[in-house]
């Protein structure tokens, strides 16, 4: 697979604005984003002009910013290309984090470019930015159609909490993640993507101790 291997200068957390919102699943991207200003020594501030909470900080060598959009997710893209524009940032250099319905709990993936999936957030940014090729972070949160009530609309899902097992395994997941931020701000987005997407290997459970040893050590 070919892709772009820029430094990541723009890292973009999708969700919607407001304490009612904060900890649900469409959420996910502001959790990513939060994680990573606080990798990079940085702290958000309202900024008008951006339409959103803006933090600065330092990646390998370059100066990095973070965004959330404080539109609601439709209207995101607005502030992601304020940003975009002023600061010069190309659509490769940017990383969209956000949550995906076709991800389980607890998976997490990078893309780079594509189509917008009916991703109402990712939808207005490719429309603002005229490109959709930028990384995306994509931050499994499960389908209701898997949930013990299938017949649940998308629209509430994801303006639900996650299940406490379901939380967990979504903030191991961006743990992962943000382990790799040192190659993406580095342009080494080749080892990125190969070591977000390698499975955890399961600790191997002890060896069981023999009647014999048992005897011996007795």
């Amino acid at each position: 697979m070919s892709f772009p291997q820029l430094p990541i200068k723009l890292v973009v957390g999708l969700g919607n604005p407001g304490p009612e919102y904060e900890r649900t699943r469409h959420n996910a991207g502001f959790w990513f984003a939060e994680d990573v200003a606080h990798e990079v020594g940085g702290s958000f501030a309202s900024e008008a002009k951006f339409f959103g909470q803006l933090a600065r900080g330092v990646g390998a060598h370059n100066e990095v910013r973070v965004l959330k959009p404080m539109k609601y997710m439709n209207l995101s893209g607005q502030s992601v290309a304020a940003v975009a524009k002023f600061f010069n940032i190309a659509p490769e250099q940017m990383l969209v984090a956000h949550d995906e319905l076709d991800l389980p709990a607890g998976d997490i993936k990078l893309k780079f470019g594509g189509g917008h999936a009916g991703h109402n957030g990712l939808r207005d940014i490719q429309a603002k930015l005229g490109s959709g090729d930028y990384w995306r972070l994509r931050i499994g949160i499960g389908h209701p159609r898997d949930s013990i009530n299938p017949q649940q609309p998308v629209a509430d899902w994801v303006l639900q909490r996650p299940r406490r097992d379901e939380q967990d395994a979504i903030e191991i997941a961006i743990e992962r993640a943000l382990a790799q931020w040192r190659f993406l701000a580095a342009g080494d987005i080749e080892s990125a993507v190969k070591n977000l997407h390698t499975k955890p290997k399961p600790d191997k459970p002890p060896k069981p101790v023999s009647d014999a040893a048992t005897k011996v050590n007795a």
